[in-house]
């Protein structure tokens, strides 16, 4: 029994970092897509925060939190080309053991101008940090601690628990081509590769449990519709170790006031689905420069029967703007924002 309890443990553990964290308003933290995204907005700053609470109908909830900081400025004043520095920064809570996971990756990304017409932009983005993984021990039970049938959290276990928290260093690459087919229309496509480095994963210094690669395609396309409406299409496509899944939706936006390009106030709604997973309902407002976005998920996978189709919240928060500096984009006349 000991054996069996130790390998349960194990294989729980593995099981439970190998899953990247996913956010439903996955368009909005555009760093975990693909690192070549980071810059892709308009503005010279931006700074995404988001939190999500999952599966509280079921068990314990799954608690994520994320926090995305962007800057982009151009190669030289009268440059087309862009550099893009960012910070992605994750943590993630799982479960009775309270297994988590937190995340500290920079990003680095340069966009090269392909054209003198349009904005039509080649990105490539690098993505790489410290990636900390930890369970609290006191909160598993194992088969030793029963006397007489019952659990008794004094009766020490000797299961071989060599180590409740490791680090190891994580990378990510992506590349991006995007462009406009005209004043209204823009498109990107992209693809990205995360865990390229491989790394050890297992909490038990004797095993090697190697973290899967991860293989992403991403894609969208934005069009305006009239002069104060427009709709975007997001869509991604991801393997790692075998599991394939697809999310996409689409968000119709409606201008409330609009002064100008940058001075606008907006109310989009719209829908995305993860495939055999969850569909789920978003509203995002847009006041100036910041934007509050709320979704919820709503469960259709073979676990809707414990759960009742619930799934959990999630909100963002946002803000973007230009700063005052030689190389902002406020004044150029292309930008590598697809939207």
């Amino acid at each position: 029994m000991k054996t069996i309890s130790s390998l349960l443990f194990c294989l729980m553990s593995v099981l439970s970092q190998a899953q990247d964290i996913n956010f439903s308003q996955f368009n909005e933290l555009p760093m975990l897509r693909n690192p070549a995204l980071a810059g892709s907005y308009q503005g010279d700053f931006r700074a995404t925060a988001a939190f999500r609470q999952q599966w509280a109908s079921v068990t314990t909830p799954y608690v994520t939190q994320a926090l995305g900081l962007e800057m982009k400025f151009s190669a030289t004043p009268e440059s087309d080309n862009y550099f893009s520095i960012g910070l992605q920064l994750t943590n993630d809570v799982a479960g009775d053991s309270k297994m988590g996971k937190t995340q500290l990756l920079p990003v680095l990304a340069f966009h090269k101008s392909l054209s003198e017409d349009n904005d039509t932009y080649i990105s490539l983005g690098f993505m790489g940090g410290a990636v900390q993984n930890r369970y609290d021990p006191s909160k598993l039970q194992f088969n030793d601690q029963y006397v007489n049938g019952s659990f008794d959290p004094t009766n020490p276990t000797s299961q071989p628990l060599n180590s409740s928290n490791i680090t190891y260093f994580d990378g990510g690459v992506g590349l991006v081509f995007s462009s406009s087919l005209n004043e209204s229309l823009k498109y990107y496509i992209g693809g990205s590769l995360f865990h390229f480095n491989k790394p050890n994963v297992s909490f038990f210094k004797s095993a090697n449990v190697i973290l899967d690669k991860k293989l992403m395609i991403n894609a969208g396309i934005s069009g305006r519709l009239g002069e104060n409406n427009s709709m975007i299409i997001y869509t991604d496509y991801f393997s790692q170790g075998g599991v394939n899944q697809m999310q996409g939706g689409l968000m119709y936006k409606h201008d409330l006031v609009n002064d100008d390009e940058e001075n606008t106030i907006s109310l989009s709604a719209g829908s995305f689905i993860r495939w055999n997973d969850a569909v789920i309902p978003v509203i995002k407002l847009d006041y100036y420069y910041l934007g509050i976005g709320v979704s919820y998920d709503a469960n259709i996978s073979k676990l809707k029967v414990a759960s009742h189709m619930r799934g959990g919240f999630e909100v963002m928060l946002s803000y973007r703007n230009f700063l005052n500096f030689r190389n902002s984009s406020l004044d150029k006349t292309k930008c590598p924002g697809i939207f």
